[in-house]
């Protein structure tokens, strides 16, 4: 029988060393346990998935050291520009915003936008607007700023003024996200970010888009990514894993391991949360570590970076 619900939540992942943590590794846990708890309180309670994961999301949003609403890193222009998208398993409905710069969590703003529009996915100025006129917290943009985002892209652009191309060339994915089942046996996913230090022209990578880098859908699995986003988008992850969970009879474990594959064969790493309908929360990743969590009604809660269970 699954378990009455679950839930995993990430942080981001790369090439991670006890050296290059954004924080000391018990705030880092810490951080990923609060947002466990929030989820857990929700689901605890009877709540519904949808619910769990923008509690867990919105609480990673609040932690300076995750890359994702305060703390998330800075554009090319030294701005903040935030994406999240969260989907409902039970209705295929979705929600997600891109570019976005003052609202607090951008993925309460994703929520809205799946239950309060009829669109799936906003961007920049007009995500802006809807926020004002959905009434959520607004804040200036100064808000988010984290000392050390602005110094990784102050060295950025001293690497560049060298000649030398850092971009992205730390690998650290900065992505959070949660996955939950619920007691109802329903199934959602969210995932929220920053993007990428020094980013240009509008860029936006796979978090926010549906079949990318988050899906749930109640026939097969929910998925929440991060990695290199292009690649994740290239190779279609979250749709893909649905497609091999529910019509190629593939485990989500088997699922997420091919897709990640197909995200090496296009030049890119990363790593996948995921439920499928039997309940159990996991995830897979390329990179030497990944900030995660999981934890059900009948199991002890596990916080791990490091390998794949430390």
């Amino acid at each position: 029988m699954p378990p009455e619900w679950s839930l995993v939540v990430h942080g981001g992942c790369g090439q991670l060393t006890p050296e290059t943590l954004p924080g000391p590794e018990g705030e880092c846990r810490a951080g990923l346990a609060a947002a466990l708890a929030a989820g857990k309180a929700i689901l605890n309670a009877g709540g519904s998935a949808v619910d769990a994961v923008v509690a867990a999301v919105s609480v990673l949003e609040d932690h300076p050291l995750f890359n994702a609403g305060r703390g998330a890193v800075f554009t090319a222009e030294g701005r903040t520009e935030l994406d999240a998208a969260v989907m409902d398993g039970a209705t295929r409905l979705a929600g997600a915003v891109a570019g976005v710069t003052r609202t607090r969590n951008p993925v309460q703003l994703a929520r809205a936008v799946l239950q309060n529009s009829p669109h799936v996915l906003l961007a920049r100025d007009g995500a802006d607007v809807f926020a004002l006129e959905q009434g959520l917290e607004q804040v200036e943009p100064g808000w988010f700023r984290v000392e050390a985002r602005w110094q990784a892209l102050e060295a950025m652009k001293a690497a560049a003024a060298r000649g030398e191309d850092l971009f992205d060339a730390d690998l650290k994915y900065g992505t959070v996200g949660a996955v939950a089942r619920d007691a109802q046996g329903h199934l959602a996913a969210a995932t929220s970010t920053g993007g990428l230090t020094g980013k240009r022209w509008g860029r936006i990578g796979d978090s926010p888009l549906i079949g990318a880098g988050t899906l749930a859908d109640d026939r097969s699995v929910g998925v929440s990514c991060t990695g290199s986003g292009e690649a994740f988008i290239r190779a279609g992850v979250g749709h893909e894993m649905g497609a091999l969970v529910r019509l190629a009879g593939l485990s989500p474990p088997e699922a997420a391991a091919r897709a990640l594959a197909d995200v090496a064969a296009l030049g890119g790493s990363g790593g996948i949360i995921f439920i499928g309908q039997d309940g159990v929360p996991g995830w897979a990743f390329s990179t030497p570590g990944m900030f995660r969590a999981r934890a059900t009604a009948c199991d002890e809660d596990e916080v791990a970076i490091w390998g794949s269970r430390g």
